[in-house]
């Protein structure tokens, strides 16, 4: 295995998925060290940008718990105009999920969990391999009248990830009022005050883009005249200023880098086909913007009514319904080339949805997870249900179900079982790998 080049081994490595690599380190020492290096890192992430995925999160009708799946996006622009995939179940979260507190970025959701007989937690998890933090409990001292929105966030430039808290009056945020933030990243997990300078109504619209935070609020100048804006928060310096906004009931969407309000609209009596009207902030500082109006043909028999839920890496406007139905379907609308593809996606049920678009596995983000979990409560479910095929042993990082308490004898059983399946997949791993080790290593001896 010495013989083998390093690049043949990163190659291989990282054609695997992050929940494969996250076992491989326990091989060896020398993979361990390979695996940690940050050119791997950076490979690893650009192979899995060349497959990027649809994430879906479907919230049970019978309560609130919400289960995530995977689907592949289509890349090929030639491909069939109706496409059918099978989502790919991953995890399934606890109930108490607030539908409020509940954001995506680079990768991570951030949500709340509330119940009766607990105090809510904030928690920051990768939806595929189950790893999480929660993050510490913030105590703001004020009646129920107040309400709190929380935003996950993405830095690009230190690559760090932050949760800003907005502590909110009736959906109001006054400019003498603390909010605060926290920093995933090296060190103790701690909140932060900050201030924001100006006082603003928080709309539902929000997006993370380049490391800006916007959101739509709505702002009265010192006549009292109110108008619709984007409030940006610079996630790096942490600073907020607004501009002038289109409309505060647009939803946001990243228009290859550039903030873009989107809206579909139906004629009164509700005949197709839709329109799909876009404002593209050309330039934030002046603010300049630019409008476009498509006509989306697509059958009310396939689509009732429609929302936007992201634009992918290759310009695909990607639309589905509000709550999923049998057979369920998702659009992808491409405005330069005027084409829309209809995917129909089986396996997930009849629910509530929420959708991330260009989903890809990135090292990184587990290790920004790594050393930052809190410990649960005893019986503290976060993630209910995961594949079997990744149940193994608890530890403070992985969100597997706990186990109810049980005698000695009996845990020590079931503990030696665990380990001897943990074993066993780590032996089938060892396999798989040694083999496209000796297939990938004798067809470069053939080449030469």
């Amino acid at each position: 295995m010495n013989s083998i080049p390093n690049y043949l081994i990163y190659e291989i490595l990282s054609r695997l998925s992050a929940k494969s690599v996250a076992r491989c380190p326990c091989v060896s020492k020398e993979w361990r060290s390979i695996l940690a290096r940050q050119d791997f890192t950076e490979l690893f992430l650009t192979r899995s940008k060349a497959r990027p995925r649809l994430l879906i999160g479907v919230r049970q009708q019978d309560g609130d718990q919400c289960s995530f799946y995977t689907t592949p996006q289509p890349q090929d622009p030639y491909e069939k105009p109706s496409l059918v995939v099978t989502a790919d179940f991953h995890i399934k979260l606890s109930k108490g999920i607030s539908q409020y507190n509940c954001s995506y970025a680079s990768g991570l959701i951030y949500y709340s969990i509330r119940s009766k007989d607990e105090d809510e937690k904030r928690v920051i998890c990768n939806p595929l391999t189950g790893q999480y933090v929660i993050l510490p409990e913030l105590r703001v001292g004020h009646s129920y009248s107040y309400t709190m929105f929380s935003y996950l966030m993405f830095d690009p430039i230190d690559k760090e990830f932050k949760v800003l808290f907005m502590n909110l009056n009736r959906y109001t945020a006054y400019n003498y009022v603390d909010h605060y933030i926290l920093t995933l990243g090296s060190g103790k997990l701690r909140w932060r005050k900050i201030q924001c300078p100006f006082t603003h109504e928080l709309f539902e619209g929000r997006i993370c883009i380049n490391g800006v935070l916007y959101y739509s609020a709505e702002h009265s100048d010192s006549d009292g005249r109110r108008s619709c804006v984007l409030v940006c928060f610079d996630v790096r310096s942490e600073k907020f200023k607004f501009i002038g906004a289109r409309n505060c009931h647009y939803q946001l969407i990243n228009y290859k880098g550039k903030l873009c309000e989107i809206n579909v609209e139906y004629a009164y009596d509700g005949r197709f086909p839709p329109k799909l009207s876009m404002w593209v902030l050309e330039d934030v500082e002046k603010p300049e913007w630019s409008k476009y109006v498509y006509s989306l043909d697509v059958e009310s028999k396939v689509a009732s009514y429609l929302y936007v839920s992201g634009m992918t890496a290759t310009g695909d406007i990607v639309l589905l319904m509000d709550n999923t139905s049998n057979p369920f379907y998702v659009f992808y609308f491409n405005p330069e080339r005027k084409t829309l593809q209809i995917v129909e996606i089986l396996g997930i049920g009849s629910n509530r949805v929420c959708t991330f678009v260009d989903y890809v596995e990135d090292l990184s983000v587990n290790v920004a997870l790594q050393n930052k979990s809190s410990p649960l409560q005893e019986r503290r479910n976060i993630v209910t249900e995961k594949l079997k095929t990744q149940q193994r042993r608890h530890t403070s990082h992985d969100l597997c179900k706990f186990a109810p308490s049980v005698k000695n004898k009996q845990h020590n059983k079931y503990e030696s079982l665990a380990n001897m399946l943990y074993r066993s997949a780590g032996l089938a791993i060892l396999f798989f790998v040694l083999f496209g080790f000796f297939f990938v290593f004798f067809s470069y001896i053939i080449r030469l």
